[in-house]
């Protein structure tokens, strides 16, 4: 049976009526709501803001790293970039080496927040459109430092004519670190104070059975005061090699107590006594053999002159008949100098394995015989005939640590073991062989971009070493 055209009408009109109300319940589903809109545009604002605060981070780096560039090619000069956290001559930022990779990924960076804003900017009005959009990914943060925040890189850049700049560590003794750029002056003033006690027990007499003693017991302490001013000036000939004049004054104090027991003496004799003036004049080149890098030492070699422009040993007069000095002399005057010639070689290893710089240095200081000697005593000139003071060889390493662009500080161990005195060509009767040893710790801040402020300090290890030694250089560079 055929259903009929009446029949037909309300079915058609009722699936009509079913896909209409199914096509608007679609459009009403594909069409976001208010609510949807609100928080798409709240999304998108947060992401505009975190890429405007992304460029304005952008844009003090870019400035902090001109300000780098400029400061270093002032400093070098244009030929080589030195880091100064800690040289012996420090001039530059040790951060210097931080500025060519930053540099060089600043318009990359740039370019990812100029599309990061573009992409924002073109979501804010596809939503204000009221088209639907998807929400945009948030910006990613800023990319987390490869090093160690805050310690200097190993130095890699190199000068025209090839030359690598060693890394600079802060200065503990007077020993070669970064030299002084082609064509620079660096004047560095300096102060020292060191000071050292010794007591001496001395037994003139016999025993006959163990602990009895039947003589004289001296029983002498002195302490020792020394406080050196000198002017230091470095030019570089080139940016391996450099020349070095040193200027000391020296002035020195001592005070000795002896008392001789057994003698009917209860009471202390003090003696004191003081020197100054002009010390040993000091000339001194340095050169480095190699352009070093990661993981690949430096090596710089080092020849040092000593003159004798001080006043020696035997200028001065020594006191054998004062009280309580036991016939050994005490000096009226102290010395300023030697009065021996020394001609010292050295070489220096600097070691880069960032943040650290690990350094070595090696040294022997020989002393030119000496023939004719007199010594000046209260009593007449005695004649010493021909005097040669033993070898100094002198051993050290440490380790520095740049702690910013300004600061650094070292640690260190340095030992000298000095051979005996020569007397007429064989060794003399009172001289031994003696062992110097002094923990360093060294402390660089780089005020300027011309001045440096250098402090060490040593404490010494054995009995033969000053018991302190403080000293304070503030090196210029022009």
């Amino acid at each position: 049976m055929r259903p009929s055209t009446t029949d037909a009408g309300p079915a058609r009109l009722l699936i009509a009526l079913v896909a209409l109300a199914t096509s608007t319940t679609a459009l009403a589903q594909a069409q976001p709501s208010t609510a949807e809109m609100k928080q798409l545009r709240k999304q998108i604002a947060e992401q505009v803001r975190q890429i405007e605060r992304l460029r304005q981070d952008l844009a003090r780096q870019q400035q902090e790293l001109t300000r780098i560039r400029q400061q270093v090619e002032a400093a070098s000069g244009g030929a080589a970039t030195t880091p100064t956290a800690t040289a012996a001559s420090p001039a530059a930022p040790a951060v210097t080496a931080v500025a060519s990779p930053a540099r060089e990924t600043e318009p990359l960076a740039s370019g990812a927040a100029a599309g990061a804003v573009a992409g924002a900017t073109a979501g804010v009005v596809t939503a204000q459109s009221a088209q639907p959009a998807a929400p945009q990914p948030a910006a990613p943060p800023p990319a987390v430092p490869s090093g160690p925040v805050g310690a200097a890189p190993v130095q890699t850049a190199k000068a025209d004519d090839g030359y690598v700049a060693p890394p600079a560590v802060a200065p503990l003794a007077e020993g070669p670190g970064v030299l002084t750029p082609k064509g620079k002056w660096v004047l560095e003033p300096s102060f020292q104070y060191a000071y050292g006690s010794n007591n001496r027990v001395a037994l003139v007499g016999y025993t006959v059975i163990p602990a009895i003693l039947i003589g004289l017991i001296d029983i002498r302490e002195v302490k020792r005061n020394t406080m050196v001013a000198a002017f230091t000036a470095r030019r570089g000939i080139t940016n391996r090699f450099e020349m070095e004049a040193r200027v000391p004054y020296v002035y020195r104090f001592d005070s000795a107590v002896s008392r001789e027991v057994f003698t009917g003496s209860s009471v202390d004799t003090v003696f004191n006594n003081d020197g100054k003036g002009l010390g040993d004049i000091e000339v001194a080149g340095r050169y480095q053999f190699n352009n070093g890098g990661v993981d690949k030492p430096f090596y710089i070699g080092s020849l040092r002159f000593k003159s004798t422009t001080g006043k020696d040993p035997f200028e001065v007069e020594t006191n054998r008949t004062l009280p309580g000095g036991r016939g050994t002399g005490l000096q009226t005057e102290l010395p300023t100098g030697t009065g021996f010639y020394s001609l010292q070689p050295s070489l220096t290893v600097l070691f880069p394995s960032d943040p650290a710089v690990f350094f070595a240095n090696f040294s022997y200081q020989h002393s030119f015989k000496r023939s004719n000697v007199h010594a000046k005593t209260d009593t007449g000139e005695e004649d010493l005939g021909s005097l040669q003071p033993g070898g100094v060889f002198e051993f050290g390493f440490g380790m520095g640590l740049s702690i910013n662009e300004r600061a650094s500080f070292s640690v260190g161990y340095d030992q000298q073991s000095v051979s005996p005195l020569k007397q007429n060509g064989s060794n003399a009767p009172t001289s031994v062989r003696v062992q110097v040893a002094r923990l360093l710790l060294g402390y660089s801040y780089r005020l300027d971009n011309v001045r440096t402020l250098n402090l060490s300090l040593g404490a010494g290890l054995t009995s033969d070493s000053p018991d302190l030694e403080l000293t304070v250089r503030v090196p210029f560079t022009f």
